[in-house]
């Protein structure tokens, strides 16, 4: 009954030109392109299919949490960068690119990136604020982009995430604009405990619907960056109400819902452990993924001159990342192990790839907590459109098989009912693997 009813929704309530653009570009190719990947990573070689590029460091909004430099000097990935860069990428068989931030209607030559590289996809993730009526249909004259607006709360919440004022409303004009323009419109969320009670609601699918939004993706917070804001963490049972949710509602409405999180089975993964991608910033360091600020390897011509399918596949540092990532946990690395982390960057040399310069002295400060994997928990998809999309096109490609994660992964090496401001030692129940030469002080963050 779902499929039927998307199908439905897809076919009299799309654009047929955009709808094609979707289908071949991102459908057909972008198939293509993991397939391609898949077939890469027999031969040893990693070069993701999808590739996160932030395109600018700027942004309009102060919002909690941002590890992104928002308010150091603007630096962008100009024109000819990125021409070079998605060209690159393209002779690998790429054609879907993530833009991101800040926030990428900032950046002066957005439209002419886009209109430059039309047998490509392009998911633009943004608050909205800067998408006008014109450059609404300027979107629909593209066709090869879905805009993904960000809407973290009621107006209150909203606010308060932001940092700004009348965000809420700003946010829902940019999103009116799209929708009146015959867009392929998405909404995402990242959820925290100060916006999941009114969003990860049945309520707020239902009007997404009848605003003739097509498809929503609900993130999780991340506590990353020099103003970490630790409250906002889902709890454990907070991030498995996420899932089922997530799957109910994949079973039971007429909207796609998108997650980077979960195998069909409802097995925990990560899309940089497995290769599917990785990040690049808006100096163009090449990144592991977004809240992994650290590299060794950059797009730029002037700083290395090898082409840009070299840079990943011969990269040692994202290599041993994946390695560690895939021997470590299911789950986020990055939460759950942050000192074995900061052994494989000081192993590397990799340098700080942010504006502001601390990134390592907050890797070091960060303290373990769980992440999206919860071992005995998994809850699979109901809808068996995406269990066969995702046998084919998003799993872990088997590279956690013959790893044991039982005493490196979060959920066994925090130490129960111990509080997030008093740690506390590990015994043999909390103590890291013998792999870490860190001392094994670690907290339970279920609060």
């Amino acid at each position: 009954m779902y499929t039927l009813r998307m199908a439905k929704r897809m076919l009299f309530e799309t654009n047929k030109r955009l709808l094609w653009k979707l289908i071949w570009n991102m459908g057909f190719k972008g198939t293509r392109s993991v397939f391609l990947h898949k077939k890469r990573m027999k031969k040893g070689q990693f070069f993701p299919p999808f590739l996160y590029i932030s395109i600018i460091n700027s942004c309009n909004l102060r919002c909690q949490g941002c590890w992104v430099d928002v308010a150091h000097p603007q630096n962008t990935i100009d024109l000819q960068a990125m021409n070079r860069l998605i060209t690159e990428a393209k002779q690998a068989g790429n054609v879907f690119f993530g833009i991101v931030g800040g926030e990428p209607f900032m950046h002066p030559e957005l439209f002419q990136i886009l209109e430059a590289h039309p047998d490509c996809y392009f998911q633009v993730f943004t608050n909205g604020q800067f998408i006008t009526d014109e450059k609404a249909r300027r979107l629909f004259e593209l066709g090869n982009v879905t805009p993904l607006i960000s809407v973290e709360g009621n107006e209150i919440i909203s606010d308060e995430r932001r940092g700004r004022t009348g965000v809420f409303s700003k946010t829902m004009t940019g999103i009116e604009n799209c929708l009146k323009h015959n867009v392929m419109t998405g909404v995402c969320t990242s959820l925290s405990r100060s916006n999941i009670d009114d969003l990860l609601t049945e309520k707020w699918i239902d009007r997404l619907i009848e605003m003739g939004v097509l498809y929503t993706w609900f993130h999780v917070y991340r506590p990353m960056g020099p103003d970490a804001c630790t409250d906002l963490c889902l709890t454990p049972e907070q991030q498995r109400r996420a899932r089922q949710f997530v799957v109910d509602m994949r079973a039971k409405k007429p909207i796609v819902i998108i997650d980077a999180y979960y195998d069909g089975e409802g097995k925990a993964l990560c899309p940089a452990a497995n290769g599917i991608s990785h990040h690049i910033n808006p100096w163009g360091d090449i990144e592991p993924c977004p809240i992994v600020q650290f590299s060794k390897e950059s797009i730029h011509a002037e700083k290395d001159d090898r082409p840009l399918f070299e840079k990943f596949t011969k990269s040692e540092y994202l290599a041993d990342f994946r390695k560690l990532a895939q021997e470590t946990t299911r789950g986020c690395i990055v939460l759950e192990r942050p000192d074995l982390l900061q052994q494989l960057v000081e192993k590397h040399e990799a340098k700080d790839s942010t504006a502001r310069g601390t990134a390592l002295q907050e890797l070091k400060s960060m303290i373990p907590r769980t992440s999206q994997y919860h071992p005995g928990s998994e809850i699979p998809e109901k809808n068996w459109y995406y269990r066969i999309a995702k046998r084919f096109l998003f799993n872990d490609f088997g590279v956690y098989d013959g790893h044991d994660h039982s005493k490196t992964a979060a959920p066994w090496i925090i130490k129960p009912g111990t509080s997030a401001d008093r740690p506390s030692p590990g015994s043999e129940s909390g103590e890291a693997s013998s792999a870490s030469s860190t001392p094994a002080v670690f907290v339970e963050l279920r609060k």
